[in-house]
């Protein structure tokens, strides 16, 4: 299937917050309740339309521990967006949201015109909210980011967030603002990962649908 632009994601936060949920959801649209960690890195993609414009989204769910941060960070090269997730129900993984940021900014090497959207999951369990929307939205605010709330279990944005993340790409694209060799610079990444996986034994699940 053809396509006017392929945009590299990333999906980012701490581990439990449902990167690996929405990231099902969204291309396979199912919801599994019990997830392994993610040890790694979690790919999938799925085709959507912008404008009338198709758009292949490649995927990369990143793990959330301490212990493959060192992997992780080579993802945020070059990506065109990023889902920074926290869980609106645990009030220590909006604590962290500013330290990802500061370290996705630090290793984008030069890009600047990545687009973050800042994602409260979970908001299917509001009577467990330790976090308000308020302030989700004040700090995607004070640090200019896109800002929503999602739910992997009932797909509440979850369609949302990455269309609507997508046309600020391609608005951003318009502008001029970005360079789409970097945008499009994506199997290099995908060759170079199956042979670090290879060498040291790092999990990848692959996950798949051009489905609309």
């Amino acid at each position: 299937m053809s396509f006017a632009y392929k945009f590299r994601y990333i999906v980012v936060g701490d581990t439990g917050v449902g990167k690996s949920c929405l990231l099902l959801q969204f291309t396979d649209k199912r919801f599994q309740p019990v997830h392994d960690l993610t040890i790694g890195v979690e790919f999938g993609q799925r085709m959507v339309t912008i404008g009338k414009k198709k758009i292949k989204l490649q995927i990369w769910d990143t793990a959330g521990q301490e212990a493959f941060r060192s992997i992780t960070k080579s993802y945020y090269r070059s990506a065109a967006a990023a889902l920074l997730v926290y869980d609106i129900t645990r009030r220590e993984t909006f604590n962290h949201v500013a330290s990802w940021l500061e370290e996705m900014r630090e290793q984008a090497d030069g890009n600047n015109n990545i687009t973050i959207m800042l994602v409260g999951n979970k908001s299917d369990l509001a009577q467990r909210r330790a976090v308000s929307t308020e302030e989700g939205e004040q700090f995607a605010k004070e640090n200019g980011l896109a800002f929503m709330e999602t739910s992997a279990r009932t797909r509440h944005n979850v369609e949302e967030a990455f269309p609507q993340s997508s046309s600020m790409v391609c608005q951003k694209i318009q502008e001029g603002a970005i360079d789409l060799s970097k945008v499009s610079a994506v199997l290099h990444y995908v060759v170079l990962y199956f042979l670090l996986a290879g060498a040291y034994g790092v999990h990848l699940t692959i996950v798949v649908s051009l489905a609309e």
